[in-house]
């Protein structure tokens, strides 16, 4: 779901070093950190981990504690990272290092809003870096959108990754067809996620829950639903060329949704020009003949429909499940969307939304704008001392290394608003006790029990999946 080039992982490595080296040099002055800025860092994710790197980086004197909601750190990487994209979680190597600086603490089972207050982090600490991220799926407001098995495609990335307390959420995969609404970089990786052999999936850190669902999956068919025309997909070139690869599975296009627009793919701007040429060239490409070994072969199909938007969702017999989805027949006039008189019907037992996250106020003391789902601000500043980060503060948008770049805006603006002469704040010794928090050396713990768990399977590890459990073997 998240990509990083190369070159930005060679620099996230240097600056590492750098970081390392600074710190280790003034590690033996106790007095430089102890008078130096305390910096609380809210959301142990990308964001959060990348913010904490540039401060330490930027002011050596700094104290920076970070706090997580759940026992173990690492957010989107772990838990919205699609599990055969292990190259995109490299850079917890870098987030180690952070979390392994002297005067860098994790604190972990610590919710803002709960366990601690903005009101306090703001009283004990010089700035507060606020980066818990997004939580909550986008919804369409139509009618049926509360039938059974009309879904988040969150919380299908929630199963398949392990997020605690998403284990037990019933996802119907006994259906022909599966309906996403969506086309960007999520409902790629869902669809492929449920259409990619278990055993390929299996060399991965896939949740054997998953797993299972995948046994008795009778899904032959995923259709991916777009409102705009194929200018405007928001999937990357990547995650199209593995849709395209996909093994035993036969990609659908619709020719007549792309032939209107043949003529503007040479007009497209460089950093999208690539993906727009593939995505006609498979598109327009003349089909080939289907033998009866063919169609042995590619035993599943993925479907790209564009200019659809979902009107409603119809019950079936039982008058509580999806049956169909209704959808709207759209054209493009310039850049804008309309609808036409025409629809269509879809028979499908499962419809997955993924038109997007949201953020939640975790602290009723934080400005917030519901209706977009972000904390309000400028370039990062909520208010004095007070900073966002991530998709708290931008909404849900970009890949890791977009997130990186913005992270590092904001420990720059930390960096910039701290006075040389200002005296430390408390920190952690002024906030209070956390008796169920997990620290470092815990989440150590966990992983290697993670790893040992998954030797004896043969595969990379077995993901803990229940807060309770992670706690339990942290205690024994």
């Amino acid at each position: 779901m998240q990509r990083v080039s190369c070159g930005v992982l060679a620099r996230v490595s240097r600056i590492s070093r750098q970081l390392k080296e600074n710190v280790c040099n003034l590690s033996s002055s106790s007095d430089c950190l102890q008078n130096g800025p305390k910096i609380a860092v809210v959301g142990a994710g990308p964001a959060g981990f990348y913010a904490a790197q540039y401060i330490a980086k930027a002011r050596s004197d700094a104290t920076i504690d970070i706090y997580e909601k759940l026992p173990i750190p690492y957010g989107l990487v772990r838990f919205g990272v699609a599990p055969d994209h292990s190259d995109v979680k490299k850079c917890i190597s870098t987030f180690n290092k952070t979390a392994n600086l002297p005067n860098v603490t994790f604190y972990g089972n610590t919710a803002l809003g709960s366990d601690i207050s903005l009101e306090q982090l703001k009283r004990c600490y010089n700035s507060v870096i606020l980066s818990y991220g997004a939580e909550e799926d986008q919804r369409l407001g139509i009618p049926g959108e509360q039938l059974h098995n009309v879904t988040a495609a969150r919380s299908v990335v929630s199963l398949y990754n392990g997020l605690p307390g998403a284990q037990d959420v019933d996802i119907n995969l006994d259906t022909e067809t599966v309906v996403i609404v969506g086309i960007g970089n999520v409902a790629i990786d869902v669809a492929r996620l449920i259409l990619t052999p278990i055993d390929v999936l299996r060399k991965y850190d896939t949740t054997e829950v998953w797993l299972e669902k995948l046994r008795n999956s009778r899904v032959r068919r995923v259709v991916l639903v777009g409102r705009r025309g194929p200018l405007n997909v928001s999937f990357t070139v990547k995650e199209f060329r593995e849709m395209l690869k996909l093994e035993n599975v036969r990609p659908i296009f619709h020719k007549e949704q792309y032939l209107p627009f043949k003529e503007q793919v040479a007009q497209q701007e460089r950093g999208r020009k690539r993906l727009i040429e593939l995505l006609f060239k498979s598109a327009l490409a003349e089909p080939e003949p289907v033998t009866a070994e063919r169609w042995a072969r590619a035993e599943k199909e993925m479907e790209l429909r564009l200019l659809r938007s979902p009107l409603e969702f119809l019950p079936g017999s039982d008058g509580k499940s999806v049956e169909k989805i209704k959808l709207a027949v759209n054209v493009m006039k310039g850049d804008t969307v309309e609808g036409t008189e025409e629809t269509e019907e879809i028979e499908t037992g499962l419809v997955l939304r993924s038109i997007g996250y949201k953020s939640i106020q975790a602290d009723e003391e934080l400005p917030f704008n519901h209706k977009k789902g972000v904390a309000v601000n400028v370039d990062g500043r909520v208010s004095e001392g007070v900073y966002a980060a991530g998709w708290l503060a931008t909404g849900p948008r970009g890949v890791i290394v977009d997130t990186m770049g913005t992270a590092f805006k904001i420990g720059a603006n930390v960096v910039a608003d701290l006075k040389e002469e200002q005296k430390g704040k408390p920190g952690r010794s002024g906030m209070p006790s956390l008796p169920k928090s997990t620290s470092w050396a815990d989440w150590q713990k966990l992983e290697k029990i993670e790893m040992e768990a998954g030797k004896l399977l043969g595969r990379p590890k077995i993901k803990i999946t229940s807060v309770s459990e992670m706690l339990n073997k942290i205690q024994s």
